[in-house]
């Protein structure tokens, strides 16, 4: 080293990022990779367009996925009341164990991968994968096992009564044995969102959803060979697409034709620490998450049979916003989590502001056309008099609020890719605080009805919304670590 490199200053944030990415502007298309020219677009293409394209493959699956549960709930109808209550009453649980595998733990390995992708450390990126897997195994099996022993006295708290109880259980024991496939299949196709690589996961979540869709009746009711296995029939079906995905997924990762390679290395605490930084206060938001809607259906459990199917139909369509923002959301992580990584801070901020405002348009739409025209809704599953107007009640006063959903969604998003969590974790324990404490005490402390649970939540979702706007204007969430 010469005297005047010695004397020369350190190279500002900036021109490191303008070092990284030199590479990416000088070389010509068919001089890169596919994934080198999914980075260069990561890093340095249009903000809006880039997201879009990123995000449409994710929405579009997870909306054939969304229509799998929808159909699942319409077939589950014609089993009656019990039927109905009873997939209430699993419900979020079952959606519990898929945020905590798409947006829980699998936000971490996205972040983890995304930020290594940007740094150009793909040896870690590679690492993360088999880190992935065991993570699955083990959250997977917990999942099987706490079902299984805790399933039946979880759903008598909640308000499960007999044949309903007896549905839940059923429904419960076929749908999480296959849990250890579901966080397979969820973590790796997190790495491969993380990495860039949105296509491949985007397309098996629509052949899954493809062929489940006729599957599940066939089982449910019974087809030639087929027994009839009743509400235990959605399970079955669910468990087959995801054992099959699982199978394909760990092959195809393996083969290297992804961008990164899956194969076993020696494990390292510091690769499970820069997923789990995220993974775990993330997972912890997706636990408050559905613990609030625990709650609140434990809540309403106390108006009757009725009122909690009308709730359950209707809080349905709360998370069917979840896989529609997920998309955009896992985008916005990506491109957050890239750009940090190859040190372009102020690019990193305005794709998450930009994604943030995407979200809120694009569920505020939505809430707005349900909140008028409610039984477009609620006749997909039931035209019971009583159980309609619970859910009308629900909707018309949730619904208008969904924008707020949507921005505090994938605002928190973006803030777990930059490799923060807390701020995320801290609105969501306000949410519960107002949603599930406040719909509580309105119901047991001043006898309030559907309408003033429906209003509490509306509240919580106002202050998610609030609070990770603060968090994104706050200048160090946007600092390199």
């Amino acid at each position: 080293m010469s005297v005047e490199d010695a004397a020369a200053p350190a190279p500002s944030a900036t021109q490191s990022a303008a070092r990284a990415i030199a590479p990416l502007r000088r070389a010509a298309p068919s001089d890169q990779s596919a994934s080198e020219r999914r980075r260069a677009a990561l890093l340095l293409a249009p903000i809006l367009p880039t997201l879009v394209k990123l995000a449409l493959p994710t929405v579009t699956v997870l909306v054939a996925q969304t229509a799998v549960n929808i159909a699942e709930a319409y077939y589950v109808g014609f089993l009656g009341t019990d039927a109905l209550a009873g997939a209430a009453l699993v419900f979020p649980i079952f959606m519990l164990m898929t945020m905590m595998s798409n947006g829980g733990f699998g936000s971490g390995v996205a972040s983890s991968v995304a930020r290594a992708v940007g740094a150009g450390r793909r040896d870690d990126a590679d690492a993360a994968l088999f880190h992935a897997v065991v993570l699955a195994i083990v959250a997977g099996a917990l999942f099987t096992l706490g079902a299984a022993l805790g399933g039946p006295h979880l759903f008598r708290v909640l308000g499960g009564r007999d044949g309903a109880l007896a549905a839940a259980v059923t429904y419960s024991n076929y749908l999480f044995a296959g849990a250890i496939p579901v966080w397979i299949v969820n973590l790796q196709a997190a790495a491969l969102r993380g990495s860039g690589n949105v296509k491949v996961p985007a397309l098996v979540t629509l052949i899954g959803a493809i062929v489940t869709i006729p599957v599940s009746p066939i089982l449910i009711f019974g087809f030639g060979p087929f027994p009839q296995l009743g509400i235990g029939g959605a399970g079955v079906a669910f468990g087959l697409y995801y054992g099959a995905a699982m199978l394909f997924l760990l092959r195809y990762m393996a083969s290297g034709r992804s961008g990164l390679n899956l194969h076993i290395v020696r494990l390292r605490a510091a690769i499970f620490a820069d997923m789990l930084k995220v993974g775990i206060p993330t997972a912890l938001n997706a636990v408050l998450t559905n613990l609030t809607v625990i709650l609140v259906t434990a809540a309403v459990g106390l108006f009757g049979t009725s009122a909690l199917a009308g709730y359950g139909i209707s809080s349905r369509l709360d998370y069917i916003m979840v896989p529609l923002l997920f998309g955009v959301s896992t985008a916005t992580l990506t491109m957050v989590g890239v750009n940090m990584g190859a040190g372009q801070m102020a690019r990193a901020r305005r794709i998450g502001w930009i994604s943030g405002v995407l979200g809120m348009v694009m569920t505020g739409t939505i809430g707005i056309l349900v909140a008028i025209f409610p039984t477009g809704w609620l006749h997909l599953f039931s035209h019971d008099t009583e159980v309609v107007r619970e859910g009308m009640t629900y909707l018309r006063i949730v619904a208008p609020a969904y924008a707020a959903l949507g921005f505090g969604f994938v605002a928190s998003f973006a803030v777990q890719g930059t490799g923060r969590a807390i701020g995320p974790l801290a609105s969501s324990i306000a949410r519960i605080l107002i949603a599930a404490g406040g719909g509580w005490i309105a119901v047991t402390s001043f006898g309030a009805g559907m309408a003033g649970v429906a209003g509490m939540v509306t509240v919580s979702l106002i202050a998610y919304a609030v609070i990770c706007a603060l968090i994104m204007l706050w200048p160090s969430t946007w600092r390199p670590e």
